[in-house]
């Protein structure tokens, strides 16, 4: 059971795919149920993912995605992994309260008045399910402030305020993503992953799953992802291909391995 706005409540599955930016191939196709958020299945998705493609010896430098993937737990993943990512940050993100300077070195805040702002701990928010710092200042710091109903409200004597556990990694890729490349990067997801989606869900028949059970619902959308990749792999020419019979050649290649490829897909999936 889904809920999201705008659109009804009823039952969903989530298509998680990765596609290849060089040629726009699926490399990664699975159905997760619909009662999480998207950030919270790619870690999965990367875990089966980079082995696959180290094994067929390729390399796998760069994970681009939506702002729906960010999450600091992910970037730290992706950077353990050896990944670039270049995921917006979610429109939440905050890397510390307006006009307070970040002191890295120290891990510390300093207000806008020159007080500083110590980390206290480092705590579980339960709502959320992620890592945050706790920063708090002392209630002889902030008596007096010419600030102090602004900053602190009518209640509070101190100010306390939380942060990410995962600043730092949420800083660098918020970086990677705003620089040339980045932007660059940006423009090579929008005309790849969501093209791959459209067609597959508009022309492949993967807008209803006319089955039950995530099992069953994973057949349905692996055999959509063979069926596009076959109709990608048969219409690519290499332009080194000069003479019919070496064209030829190549197409009987393309088709046995695929031929290949679908018997190990099935046998995979189990179908009979």
């Amino acid at each position: 059971m889904s809920v999201k706005p705008g659109k009804a409540r009823k039952l969903n599955y989530l298509s998680q795919l990765s596609v290849d930016t060089g040629h726009h191939v699926i490399t990664d196709i699975r159905a997760y149920h619909a009662d999480k958020k998207d950030n919270q299945y790619l870690q999965d998705i990367v875990g089966r993912l980079q082995p696959r493609l180290h094994k067929t010896g390729l390399l796998w430098r760069n994970c681009i995605a939506d702002a729906g993937y960010s999450s600091g737990e992910n970037y730290a993943y992706l950077e353990q992994k050896g990944l670039q990512s270049f995921i917006p940050a979610h429109g939440t993100y905050r890397g510390g309260p307006e006009g307070f300077k970040y002191n890295q070195e120290q891990d510390h805040y300093i207000c806008p008045q020159g007080e500083i702002i110590p980390f206290k701990k480092v705590f579980k928010d339960y709502r959320t399910a992620t890592l945050k710092k706790e920063y708090r200042s002392s209630s002889k710091q902030c008596k007096g402030c010419p600030l102090q109903a602004e900053c602190l409200g009518r209640t509070a004597k101190e100010k306390k305020f939380s942060v990410t556990y995962y600043k730092d990694e949420y800083d660098r890729n918020i970086q990677r993503v705003e620089s040339k490349q980045g932007r660059y990067m940006k423009a090579k997801r929008q005309s790849t992953v969501e093209p791959v989606f459209g067609t597959l869900t508009q022309f492949m028949g993967l807008r209803k799953i006319n089955t039950i059970g995530l099992q069953q619902a994973n057949k349905v959308m692996h055999l959509s992802a063979i069926a596009y990749n076959l109709k990608k792999y048969l219409k690519f020419t290499q332009k080194r291909v000069k003479s019919g019979a070496k064209a030829l050649r190549s197409l009987l290649f393309k088709i046995d391995a695929y031929l290949n490829l679908i018997t190990l897909n099935l046998s995979t999936l189990n179908l009979s």
